[in-house]
């Protein structure tokens, strides 16, 4: 479980194709300080394992479908990346409950700056849309983002210039794709209203 609070942007040093499989290393100062093998970290809101460590360079692997459900698997050497280690017990909520798990692909659709503020569109499926809702909670590439307007097939989001500077949103473009996560509780009561 994590917050959607990205703790900072790692860096991609190597990808090792394994089949249809990857293993992704990651340079993360911050992240890399305490991991154990076996820890979640989520790479781009994806939930990873550490599954080898090299001083601040952290090995996870990505099945194919994760490589083909989430950004992952357009991550080449040099790729900037969103980490966050998984939440402990006790500790402080600041962004919203976030899985790991990655609910879709998102592509920007539009972005307009307002001094050092932006306004992003997404586009993603209905699907993901109808678990939205204005003020309500979303997950982008592991961020925890309040929801501004919500429509059929897309919403938007505003941007403080410390998300932009901290974050890998801060140089996404027009086209370029983004892990969407929708929030936990939203979920929940679809299901529970779909089974009435």
């Amino acid at each position: 479980m994590f917050t959607g609070l990205v703790e900072e942007k790692g860096t991609v040093k190597a990808i090792l194709l394994q089949g249809n499989a990857a293993d992704i290393q990651v340079d993360g100062q911050l992240i890399s300080g305490g991991a154990e093998l076996g820890d979640s970290i989520a790479v781009n809101g994806c939930c990873l394992t550490v599954v080898a460590i090299d001083g601040a360079a952290l090995t996870f692997q990505a099945g194919e479908e994760t490589l083909k459900r989430t950004n992952l698997g357009e991550l080449t050497t040099g790729s900037e990346v969103n980490l966050e280690r998984s939440l402990q017990v006790g500790q402080r909520m600041g962004g919203h409950y976030v899985s790991g798990h990655v609910d879709g692909l998102g592509v920007v659709d539009e972005r307009t700056q307002d001094g050092e503020w932006a306004k992003f569109w997404f586009r993603v499926s209905s699907d993901l849309t109808i678990q939205m809702a204005s003020k309500g909670s979303v997950t982008v590439d592991g961020i925890s983002l309040t929801l501004v307007d919500v429509e059929l097939d897309r919403f938007s989001v505003a941007l403080i210039p410390h998300t932009l500077d901290v974050t890998t949103l801060g140089r996404r473009n027009i086209g370029d794709t983004v892990n969407i996560e929708t929030d936990l509780l939203a979920k929940y009561v679809q299901q529970q209203l779909e089974r009435k």
